[in-house]
């Protein structure tokens, strides 16, 4: 199976044309009108459309990968070349290092699942074949194939071959569990050195992840570690927990393994060490603070209620707007649509209400006595340009980053060297990756409105544009003439207080 070449002729061109600005559509039977073996056919007939499907998607994300190649990535002795951590994930040989940030805007997903599905259309095409063709025959569903590609996507692709046609000959016949157990065995009997390669990637890419869990107000926190390291540092939880259980603690035994983990990491006891402290950026509507309303609001980006907000904010001492020690508070003032005014802390605010306004210190005016920094000459924002679109923004503007803001630059869309103002509305947070991308692929276009929101268009014309997090949605179209009127779409995410 290979990528369709240029097309041939002018009608070729039409027909692909007028095919390609048709909605989808899928044909479906009428289910009430079906049996029960009929349905349960049907059934068996999507299963075989999607694994078509996925095939057809690899075909036409390595067709796009083969239109991106990397003649034009910056040459190797060039600044922020792909080397070291600049290095694509995956890295395609030949495609271009920004590929994958491309397909996630193309596809409406973050850049992590985007390089995936980059990856395992490599695979099928480089190493397992037979699968890819069994997927596009509709004979092998996805997540069986998807199991082949994790097994055996690291190894040679002779030895993947070489296990795919033992294998694949019983897949459809077991459970994607014991298809994992027997690929696997064989590959430690045709190749185990690809184990340990495996392995050592694995252990290349480990991290710590905090990712927002089902319940309101509480997250996981994961890391990537080596089986036995993981085993250990389990038990020494459980045992921990098991004490404190032991002690009379009336906390269910998960909920204490969670605390016993926490405390064995903040080291609430070890005053000998390093002092370290955590920043906690937290965004929540003023009146739901002061309990007169119940807007949700983030901590870190990820969102809790409005009473836990009370209760956390009341623990550190900010409920009456006072910064904890270590801490500091800046209040953001918004309009009626949630955009960002102007940044401020509160003894500027008690300063600015006390001196009122200079040119009319006996009148009630409507002279703004706080606005959005002012633009500086300079290339580098000032601090109150930094506060201000750090508050804004919250974390990287790329679509569906969300890298959080402190890892973030500072980048003006239009760049300065090409005359673009250091000024709030030509400035916004991007992190290091996604900056370098702006910097150095070719073919990409970043426009900013002066309301924050920033459209961003690949080479191949997919634009996505995001909007400050406070920025509520502009009103909906009116509906057309002979259409119901729609409901309105739901409220965007609350301002900052």
């Amino acid at each position: 199976m290979t990528s369709a070449g240029a097309l041939c002729t002018p009608i070729e061109a039409a027909l692909v044309g007028r095919l390609l600005d048709r909605p989808p559509t899928t044909a479906r039977l009428p289910v009430g009108a079906l049996t029960r073996d009929q349905k349960a056919a049907e059934l068996q007939r999507v299963q075989a459309r999607k694994a078509m499907d996925a095939a057809y998607e690899a075909e036409l994300v390595l067709g796009l990968a083969d239109d991106t190649p990397d003649t034009l990535d910056p040459p190797s002795d060039q600044p922020g070349a792909t080397r070291g951590s600049w290095a694509p994930e995956p890295e395609l040989p030949g495609v271009s290092q920004f590929f994958t940030a491309e397909l996630a805007v193309v596809l409406n997903c973050g850049r992590r699942t985007a390089a995936n599905l980059a990856h395992r259309a490599w695979t099928y095409r480089e190493d397992l074949p037979a699968t890819w063709a069994a997927m596009a025959d509709g004979v092998l569903d996805e997540p069986r194939a998807k199991v082949l590609v994790d097994v055996l996507g690291l190894t040679s692709p002779a030895v993947a071959r070489a296990v795919e046609a033992i294998v694949l000959l019983e897949a459809t016949h077991l459970s994607t569990g014991r298809l994992r157990a027997r690929a696997l065995a064989l590959l430690l009997e045709l190749g185990a050195e690809a184990v340990d390669q495996r392995r050592e990637a694995a252990q290349r890419s480990a991290d710590v992840r905090s990712c927002a869990s089902p319940l309101e107000g509480m997250s996981t926190l994961a890391a990537d570690l080596p089986t036995p390291v993981s085993a250990e540092c389990y038990s020494v939880v459980d045992q921990l927990a098991a004490m404190l259980k032991s002690d009379g603690d009336p906390r269910p035994i998960g909920e204490l393994r969670a605390a016993a983990l926490a405390d064995l990491i903040r080291r609430p006891w070890d005053t000998g060490q390093p002092a370290v402290t955590a920043q906690l950026t937290i965004t929540a509507a003023l009146d739901a603070l002061a309990g007169r309303s119940d807007q949700p609001g983030e901590m870190n980006g990820q969102p809790i209620t409005a009473a836990h907000l009370r209760e956390l904010l009341t623990q550190l001492g900010t409920l009456e707007l006072q910064a904890p020690e270590g801490g500091t508070v800046t209040l953001a003032l918004t309009d009626a649509d949630g955009a960002l005014r102007a940044t401020v802390t509160p003894d500027r605010l008690a300063r600015l209400a006390r001196r009122g306004c200079p040119a009319h210190p006996d009148a009630a005016c409507g002279c703004p006595a706080l606005d959005r920094p002012p633009a500086t000459d300079a290339y580098t924002p000032t601090a109150t340009q930094r506060a201000f679109v750090t508050t804004r923004d919250r974390a990287c503007r790329f679509p569906h980053c969300g890298q959080r803001v402190g890892w973030a630059d500072r980048d003006h869309v239009v760049p300065h060297a090409h005359g673009g103002a250091t000024d709030c509305a030509n400035l916004c947070c991007l992190c290091r990756s996604h900056h370098r991308l702006k910097t150095l692929a070719r073919g990409w276009r970043f426009v900013m409105d002066d309301d924050g929101t920033l459209h961003v268009t690949t080479p191949c014309g997919v634009t996505r544009s995001t909007r400050p997090p406070g920025l509520r949605p502009p009103p909906p179209d009116p509906p057309a003439e002979g259409h119901a009127r729609s409901s309105p779409p739901p409220a965007g995410d609350p301002p900052p207080f």
